[in-house]
């Protein structure tokens, strides 16, 4: 069965653009979010209003969220009011939250006893690539309700990867967080040393950008660090609890991860500081601070 109607939970940074892109490739939506205003340019564009994420359960043929935390996710999909307890059998849930696995877990076997398809669903990309539609989406699930949403997915991504079963999709943004944990940190060392050597600090990110230190995170956010732009692509206070999560994760397996630790150490006294809405690449300042003590 196609899905032709999405009920849409959060309009955030993210989450805004993602749901636009819905509506782009024809999909009809009802949106429900914390901060009504949010919503307002999806309202524009024809979305109509829920009160409650119950409330659109009912009537949609998918709920996808895109929520800030675990609880919250837990809420709007398992609350009082959630999502779940209105969607009858052959309804398709999709969290596209970073949350955790557990949490991914729990949906899809509560999903499973109403008959109700549950897909843990991620995202990597930030601002940049829910704006241009070129999420990378790992996809945790049973194939046929991945294969149903995969019309949904490429309307918001070009990588989309099926992880595995049930709360694969969330284990692999922990892999991904883990990786850009200490790669942000890299980026603001690099960018302050080449600051305190005298380059030309946009020369320099074209120069390495190319090779074998190019990526994302230097090629997005290394010239916003550049131009004194700390506004959030990513926020810190989420990537903070991304992190948490991923040393919950570790916990759990009974691993230790010294550059995740050290990163998640950073940021909470980034938090301290007031930096919490500023961006991941904020991090420079904490160098700085360092350096000047």
């Amino acid at each position: 069965m196609s899905i032709k109607k999405v009920g849409w939970i959060g309009t955030g940074i993210m989450g805004r653009w993602m749901a636009h892109h819905l509506m782009k490739g024809g999909i009809e939506l009802e949106v429900c979010t914390r901060t009504p205003s949010k919503a307002a340019p999806l309202l524009k564009m024809g979305a109509t209003w829920a009160k409650s994420p119950s409330e659109m359960g009912d009537r949609c043929d998918a709920v996808i969220s895109m929520v800030g935390t675990p609880c919250d996710v837990e809420e709007v999909i398992l609350g009082e009011d959630g999502a779940l307890q209105s969607m009858s059998k052959g309804k398709l849930l999709i969290d596209m939250s970073t949350s955790d696995p557990g949490l991914a877990v729990t949906i899809y076997n509560e999903a499973k006893q109403q008959g109700v398809g549950s897909i843990d669903a991620p995202v990597s990309g930030g601002d940049v690539g829910a704006k241009n539609a070129a999420l990378s989406i790992f996809c945790g699930g049973d194939d046929i309700d991945i294969k149903r949403a995969m019309p949904l997915f490429d309307l918001m991504g070009t990588n989309i990867t099926v992880a595995g079963a049930a709360g694969s999709g969330q284990s692999t943004k922990v892999v991904n967080q883990i990786l850009i944990a200490s790669t942000i940190i890299g980026v603001c060392e690099s960018l302050f040393y080449a600051e305190r050597a005298g380059l030309n600090l946009h020369n320099t990110i074209k120069a390495i950008g190319t090779g074998a230190a190019g990526g994302f995170q230097i090629n997005n956010l290394g010239p916003r660090i550049v131009d004194g732009d700390l506004e959030p692509g990513f926020s810190i206070e989420h990537f903070l609890k991304d992190l948490q999560i991923a040393i919950g994760e570790c916990i759990r397996h009974d691993i230790t991860l010294p550059g995740l630790e050290h990163a998640k150490d950073l940021y909470e006294d980034m938090v301290s500081d007031g930096y919490s809405k500023k961006g991941t690449h904020a991090l420079i300042l904490a160098i700085r601070r360092i350096n000047s003590e």
